[in-house]
């Protein structure tokens, strides 16, 4: 069995991790979407989406390290290092991620697009710390999973780029089982999202650690935001710009927030 496992071609070890690991989680899942009284293709709320991340997203490393073990790699092949170095670069990327996010929303309050609500600036202070951890633990796994694995699977077949925008596609359209409402404005957005999570992978020598900082720094800085409700949109705010349902990934906004991160990794990467 474990000969047949390793002599499998790349995409179908794709194809069975992604289904053992379903596989593991249903008969926890199960029982969670039986209480949230869930229909079939109904978008899932906020409260419920965190206690079904929280059981799903504990497999995913564990799994990682059985297909590792399988192959008989470390758990390094997948961008995990566990010098300084590599923490350090995690930081670099949320301080990248949430300057850009600062950039983003100065330049809609400067507009005149979006409203800073100063009364809640405690809350927003408040809800850091959990933003941001769980931005970080999302972050690591979707990473160790999208620009880790599956990554390192597509490559064995496909060009650099080839394997990235694969990789890239594939994890836009997973968020499609979250939310096909406020995702599909969205897919292009996490495409680019993906490439650009890639080339920091390239540009980071191939660990992990500025991807998994620049993933966290902007989840967790648009989950702090979200959480205290700081800012509020005016009705005079351009959708093309701020994004569909006001999602920046879903506006020409976001978009240019990627290319530029883009950019500055690129820079970075050829100052060595």
């Amino acid at each position: 069995m474990i000969q047949f496992l390793t002599q499998m071609s790349a995409i179908a070890q794709i194809g069975t991790f992604f289904l053992i690991w379903l596989l593991l989680w249903m008969p926890i899942a199960i029982p969670l979407l039986i209480r949230f009284k869930w229909h079939p293709f109904a978008p899932f709320t906020p409260a419920q989406k965190l206690p079904l991340l929280a059981t799903l997203y504990p497999i995913a490393p564990l799994l990682l390290w059985g297909f590792a073990a399988l192959h008989q790699h470390s758990f390094e092949v997948y961008g995990w290092r566990g010098q300084p170095q590599f923490f350090l670069a995690i930081a670099f990327g949320l301080v990248i991620a949430s300057g850009g996010l600062g950039l983003l929303f100065g330049l809609q309050y400067w507009r005149g697009w979006v409203q800073w609500q100063t009364a809640l600036n405690s809350a927003w202070v408040q809800a850091m710390p959990l933003s941001f951890g769980i931005g970080l633990w999302v972050s690591a796994t979707e990473e160790f999973v999208f620009r880790g694995f599956l990554f390192n699977q597509w490559v064995t077949v496909l060009p650099f780029w080839g394997a990235a925008i694969a990789a890239s596609l594939i994890f836009a359209l997973l968020h499609l089982l979250w939310d096909r409402q406020d995702t599909v404005p969205q897919l292009p957005g996490l495409w680019l999202m993906g490439m650009v999570l890639v080339l920091a992978r390239w540009a980071n020598d191939g660990a992990l650690g500025l991807a998994i900082g620049l993933h966290a720094g902007w989840v967790g800085g648009m989950i702090s935001l979200d959480t205290a409700g700081i800012l509020s949109t005016r009705d005079r705010a351009p959708t093309w710009f701020i994004g569909i349902r006001q999602q920046p990934l879903a506006g020409v906004g976001g978009i240019v927030l990627l290319l530029l991160t883009a950019g500055l990794i690129g820079a970075l990467a050829r100052l060595g």
